[in-house]
């Protein structure tokens, strides 16, 4: 899954805009919309705290580094004279720091503005609206064509390079 940033005018030209990716069978659930603290969104659908956040990017990092910690400690501890621990230990320290990263990770994403969300934020402070489209890679070229032809003044804010399949 790749995810779609456009950035529209105002709610009318939004509207118009999500109609036409329904229509193209983009599902719902695979469209997300931004705007200023405020305003009404009616039925557009809203994004959720997973796309507002920085937290499926902070699991991830949270989980590298505390796997990585977890077999440091684990490493450490093989070292020790008088200490005894065999292989499979290894291991249950290595995931179980992993599990306490993607934990953390995860509770820090949360407070976190979404990266990619936070480049649009002055234009959503001013009234425009942020469309978050997620789809599959071979339809990228597809649902930017189809936007801009039928809306060209709808500003294509780049590409998210990957979608985790879970949120």
């Amino acid at each position: 899954m790749r995810r779609l940033y456009f950035l529209l005018p105002d709610l009318e030209v939004t509207h118009k805009v999500i109609d036409e990716l329904l229509l193209s069978h983009v599902e719902e659930r695979h469209l997300h919309v931004i705007a200023a603290e405020g305003v009404a969104l009616g039925d557009l659908p809203e994004a959720t705290l997973l796309q507002k956040s920085d937290f499926i990017p902070a699991m991830e990092r949270g989980m590298a580094l505390g796997g990585v910690t977890g077999l440091l400690g684990g490493l450490v501890a093989l070292a020790m004279p008088g200490f005894v621990i065999a292989g499979g230990a290894l291991l249950g320290m290595g995931l179980a720091g992993a599990g306490m990263g993607v934990w953390l990770g995860g509770m820090i994403g949360l407070d976190v503005e979404n990266s990619q969300v936070k480049k649009f934020k002055s234009a959503i402070d001013e009234g425009k609206i942020l469309v978050l489209v997620d789809i599959a890679k071979d339809r990228v070229d597809e649902i930017q064509t189809l936007i801009k032809k039928h809306h060209p003044e709808a500003n294509f804010g780049g590409t998210e390079p990957h979608i985790p399949a879970f949120p």
